[in-house]
């Protein structure tokens, strides 16, 4: 089993390349909340990169994390590479 907090571990896990910081998820809702056409997105489901694409924000490095597509891409390459969803 696989476990982020064993503290004999020397590197983060592999899939920690492609989080995001809080900073992205609030990002989301400061650019969500004052759109008067935020109700285009009710009954679906949004990710930050969704909505980061959507209003054109970034996370503080620049990046623009696609965690989803990382996941789908690791069922067929499990040697993914997470820089390129960043």
């Amino acid at each position: 089993m696989r476990d982020s907090l064993d503290e004999n571990r020397s590197e983060p896990p592999r899939d920690f390349a492609i989080s995001e910081t809080p900073h992205l998820l609030g990002r989301s809702v400061v650019a969500l909340a004052p759109d008067p056409d935020r109700h285009r997105f009710n009954t679906t489901t949004q990710d930050t990169h969704s909505l980061a694409t959507h209003y054109g924000f970034n996370d503080l490095d620049g990046s623009r994390p696609n965690s989803w597509s990382f996941i789908a891409a690791l069922e067929d390459d499990p040697a993914a590479d997470a820089r390129a969803f960043r």
